[in-house]
Formats: C-alpha cells, sequence, structure tokens
C-alpha cells in the first residue's frame, strides 16, 4: 500500500509541475529576457512616430515605413527605454511596453531613479552594482555609433523627400501632408534619443557619486571614464534635429 501511495503521489506531483511549465511558457517573455515572440513584428516599433507627434498635438503619417525609418525606430527603443527599468521577475514573463514621449506635459525626469534602483535591487556586493552601471554606461557607448549612422541617413533621405515634393505632379494635401509627418516624425525620434541619452549620462554620475560614498572601490575609475566618454559622444552628436516646437523637457534632481 505505501508504495502505491508514492506512485500516486509522485504521478500527481509530475502532472502538477507539467501543469505549472505550460502556464510559465504560455506568459514567459521568451528565452532569456527576450520579447516573446508573438510581440515581435516588422512594425513592432511603428507607435514611437505617433507618440511624438501625438505628444505635441501632430498628426502621424499613414505612410508605411521605409527600411532605413524602421531601424531607426528598432535602434531608437532601447536608447529610450530607462536603464534597469525591467524588474528581473518582468525580464522573464515579458513586459515590452510603449513610453510616453518626453514632451508629455506630465512627463518628469528624475536623475536620481536610477541610482537609487540600482543601490536598492539585490547585490552580491557593491563590486557587482559597479559591474552593471558600467555595463550599462558600456552598452549606451555600443549603440551609439548604430543609431547615429541610421539617423544621418534618414534626414539625408528626408532631405531629398523634401525637394522631391516640388516637382510631384498632382500632389493632394492629403499625401504632403503625410510627407511632412513623417519627416516631423524622424526628427522628433532623433531629439528623443538625444535626450534619453543626456539624462542617461546625468543619471549615470548621480549614482557613481553615491555609490563611491557608500563603498569607494577601484572600479569607480573605469565607471567614471566609460561615463566621460558617453557625456562627450552625447554633446558632440553626428546629426542635430531642430527643437521640438518650442517644448521644453522637465527635469528634476
Amino acid at each position: 500500500m505505501p508504495d502505491s501511495i508514492r506512485q500516486i503521489r509522485t504521478i500527481v506531483t509530475a502532472i502538477l509541475l507539467a501543469a505549472v511549465g505550460a502556464t510559465l511558457a504560455a506568459c514567459s517573455g521568451g528565452d532569456f529576457g527576450r520579447t516573446r515572440a508573438d510581440m515581435r513584428s516588422d512594425d513592432m516599433h511603428r507607435w514611437l512616430g505617433a507618440e511624438v507627434t501625438g505628444s505635441l498635438g501632430l498628426n502621424a503619417s499613414q505612410f508605411q515605413l521605409t527600411d532605413e525609418e524602421r531601424q531607426l525606430r528598432d535602434l531608437a527603443y532601447p536608447m529610450i527605454e530607462p536603464p534597469l527599468s525591467r524588474p528581473a521577475w518582468k525580464s522573464v514573463f515579458g513586459d515590452y511596453k510603449a513610453l510616453p514621449s518626453p514632451w508629455r506635459q506630465k512627463i518628469v525626469f528624475d536623475r536620481t531613479m536610477y541610482g537609487r534602483t540600482l543601490i536598492d535591487e539585490p547585490h552580491r556586493s557593491h563590486s557587482s552594482r559597479y559591474a552593471q552601471l558600467i555595463e550599462d554606461v558600456r552598452n549606451d557607448i555600443t549603440r551609439f555609433e548604430p543609431f547615429f549612422a541610421s539617423a544621418i541617413r534618414v534626414i539625408d533621405l528626408d532631405k531629398k523627400r523634401e525637394a522631391s515634393m516640388a516637382r510631384v505632379s498632382a500632389l493632394s494635401p492629403r499625401e504632403k501632408a503625410d510627407a511632412v509627418a513623417r519627416m516631423q516624425e524622424n526628427s522628433l525620434i532623433i531629439q528623443w534619443v538625444q535626450l534619453s541619452l543626456e539624462q542617461r549620462v546625468s543619471s549615470y554620475r548621480w549614482a557613481l557619486e553615491r555609490l563611491v560614498i557608500q563603498a569607494p572601490d577601484g572600479m569607480a575609475a573605469d565607471a567614471d571614464r566609460l561615463i566621460g566618454e558617453l557625456a562627450a559622444q552625447t554633446a558632440n552628436p553626428p546629426v542635430q534635429s531642430q527643437p521640438a516646437y518650442g517644448r521644453a523637457v522637465v527635469s528634476k534632481g
């Protein structure tokens, strides 16, 4: 009898584990924190254009994205998503979401948030916090060149688009409005990334200052050097876009 009971318990346990595994698989964000497959699509970042124009009271373009415009949006998203904004459990269960543009009036940038999150999250040691900071800054430096190379191509093509509109026969008001809206979208997305980088540099510096006074470590020099490199790149981007219609980004801290 005891053997039979053990066998029944084993079978029940196996069924429960299988059910839990199936449930987790259904809501998982994918292997190793990647966005799950049903969230991915060629135009998954198209919303960026509608968000930046909508936040300024402008209409979004109805034109389809070109390959270059799609790449610009794909490269922009990881640079505008705040670092450490995904809790560890969300990296498993999936948390891809749209973000508000910096021109939303109620959005206030807090330069202390990254550092407080870095310090408050459980870590084995302060060395691992320094390592996380260094990794985040290095990731931004790595992303910098590919994004702005894409931005240069998009802006160059938009200049050609603008010059061509005067020579297009029977250009309808709707076509002109969509072309202008798309150029506005592209320019504003580039500005969003530029603003995000400036904010990140400020956040990284605040975090490093707090780490240094809480737990001095030789790794601080490496972090400071990388932050300085990112700051220099951010202050001299290879392309400049026009200010966003006089709307300022509010910061605090």
